[in-house]
């Protein structure tokens, strides 16, 4: 029986009268362009994530465009982006006329190092993005802090972190713009593109909710120029049903993020007691294929496994043993921006631990619909594919 990555058929059939009702909610109502329908999920967005305003645009790419817009970066800035990032990241950079410079991740938690970002600054810097990557959220409070002291602007890009907290705190609030995505497949996903932004600033609130509308607060009355960015309201009436359900679901996600790290550690003993057989017999190391990392959670931090995602040298094997066992996977992300055609005339230097992580890294399957038995299934041909005792993590 195939085992999927995520099914979204089964979220939209587990809350489908709701769904339904208020998707019929918008056809009644004969307002197609924003309304009262993308107000209220603003409304409800902003609280769920402790900050004053929301803002409903089209998709997260246009929100971190729009955020960076908003700040006046632009032609001739520079903008501080991980290395190890999904290539939206870079690309509102380009969009909007500014040059992506790359810091490396940590190669614990796979975001942006802190350790890194000063060397990085020079005269051009205007701004920080860093990612909550996979659902597991950057370390703030140093990025905060170096950007205060260089007067340098802080733009999240929190498409991964619906509802992960820093600091007790939900992702939402604490820079000065956080941009989310609401594609479907995450966390809190609609049933097409749609996006927004979150921040505490009245000013930056109200500059972006005249940029996604052509440049205007009045018909056909354009102070800026803008672009047509704006939140369906059928979409926003879907999120508004899928947010109050959304912590319940990230509940269930980290249920299987704990079975799967349980089980990454009988996993772990089974491969040590494989690899010292190994040494034994043929009096030699074991083969560096076994060697397997799984994630580790930053203090101070609650992630929400948008992705639960693992390392092996020998990637691409154990993710064909899973597929021989139809156990979907997916590699996030096999070719790092740096590497990719769009940038190849921006001659970006190597990225050693980025493009390391490309070959290496793969996503196992998590969503709030899987049951933990699919888990202990995985595990079991993890096991099988690292020849493994699978008694040992069963």
């Amino acid at each position: 029986m195939s085992l999927p990555f995520l099914d979204l058929r089964a979220g939209y059939l587990e809350l489908k009268p709701e769904i339904d009702d208020a998707v019929s909610r918008v056809f009644d109502s004969g307002q197609y362009i924003l309304g009262a329908e993308v107000q209220a999920f603003e409304h409800e967005w902003a609280k769920f994530c402790d900050a004053r305003f929301s803002v409903g645009v089209a998709n997260g790419l246009d929100a971190l465009e729009l955020a960076l817009m908003a700040l006046g970066v632009g032609p001739g800035d520079e903008v501080l982006v991980p290395s190890n990032t999904y290539i939206a990241t870079w690309l509102a950079v380009s969009n909007v006329g500014a040059i992506p410079v790359p810091v490396e991740p940590e190669e614990d938690s796979y975001n942006i190092d802190v350790n890194l970002i000063e060397e990085a600054i020079t005269r051009r810097t205007t701004a920080i993005v860093p990612v909550h990557l996979y659902g597991q959220p950057a370390d703030l409070d140093p990025i905060l802090e170096i950007a205060k002291r260089h007067k340098l602007w802080v733009v999240e890009d929190a498409a991964q972190a619906h509802g992960a907290r820093y600091r007790g705190r939900r992702i939402g609030g604490h820079s000065h713009v956080v941009a989310w995505s609401f594609y479907p497949g995450k966390n809190l996903g609609a049933f097409g593109d749609a996006g927004a932004i979150t921040t505490d600033s009245e000013v930056i609130a109200d500059r972006i909710r005249v940029l996604r509308n052509y440049g205007s607060r009045v018909k056909y009355l354009n102070e800026s120029q803008g672009v047509n960015s704006r939140m369906d309201p059928i979409q926003a009436a879907a999120l508004r049903v899928k947010l109050k359900y959304l912590d319940e679901w990230n509940a269930r996600r980290a249920k299987i993020a704990d079975r799967y790290l349980d089980l990454s550690k009988k996993l772990a003993q089974a491969i040590e007691v494989q690899s010292e057989l190994e040494g034994r017999l043929s009096n030699r190391a074991a083969s560096p294929s076994l060697q397997l990392r799984f994630p580790e959670v930053l203090s101070g931090t609650d992630p929400v496994w948008h992705l639960f995602v693992v390392r092996s040298r020998g990637r691409d094997s154990l993710v064909g043993r899973l597929a021989e066992r139809n156990i979907e996977t997916l590699i996030h992300y096999p070719t790092p921006p740096n590497r990719q055609n769009a940038y190849k005339e921006l001659a970006v230097a190597s990225q050693p631990i980025a493009e390391l992580l490309s070959s290496e890294v793969f996503s196992l399957p998590i969503g709030p619909q899987m049951k933990l038995s699919d888990s202990e299934r995985v595990f079991r041909a993890l096991a099988q594919g690292v020849k493994a005792d699978s008694k040992l993590v069963e």
